[in-house]
């Protein structure tokens, strides 16, 4: 499936398209929930995640002449999402469904205060984030909505080069052959012929 990417980064002062020099995209998992078992992402590793999240964004020199895109969910994407903004690197956000939907189905269920990070994050940035029922318009027969929004991602990050764009994961080489998760991204990305920075957790933790 072709998915055109959206105009969302905001135009320069002098109304040129802005070009960022690196693109940082970033897939993880969720926080576990409490009773998940075995433990995948457990919320005591958040630290630990957070940790190696910015380390790499440090590692390639981030800043405010890179884009950052992600879901928003709990869990990791909202560690790379904090990370990005407190390193200047302009950030948005691309989802599955309707904003409302998308918070009660992936924000909301890591409990503690993972909901008043993401309206943290949200006040911050300089577009809102998109929606792929907005954007894109009706899913199509067959197609699942986590593989559209990976495409989506996916696209949009490679918009400006494949020599560009660094997927960052915090995964544990799960769900290979499976549509819409992390596997899914690392293998398009791959086969795309961008640059994989994995964060194999089950070395983490």
């Amino acid at each position: 499936m072709s998915i055109t990417p959206a105009h969302y980064v905001q135009p320069s002062p002098t109304d040129q398209p802005w070009q960022p020099r690196q693109v940082f995209l970033f897939s993880g998992h969720l926080i576990d929930a409490p009773d998940r078992s075995p433990p995948r992402f457990p919320k005591s590793k958040e630290s630990i995640a957070a940790q190696q999240i910015a380390k790499t964004l440090d590692q390639f020199g981030a800043d405010d002449q890179d884009l950052g895109l992600t879901q928003g969910a709990n869990g990791g994407d909202i560690l790379f999402a904090e990370a990005c903004q407190q390193k200047g690197v302009k950030l948005q956000l691309l989802q599955p469904f309707e904003e409302a939907e998308f918070i009660k189905n992936s924000v909301i269920p890591g409990h503690a205060n993972w909901l008043a990070r993401y309206h943290a994050i949200i006040q911050k940035l300089d577009s809102h984030p998109l929606n792929a029922p907005e954007t894109l318009g009706p899913l199509a027969d067959q197609m699942n909505a986590y593989e559209r929004c990976n495409l989506w991602l996916l696209e949009s990050a490679f918009f400006y080069s494949k020599d560009k764009v660094r997927l960052i994961c915090l995964w544990d080489g799960s769900g290979k052959g499976r549509v819409g998760g992390t596997a899914h991204m690392v293998e398009e990305v791959r086969k795309r012929k961008g640059q994989v920075i994995w964060l194999d957790t089950r070395q983490l933790w």
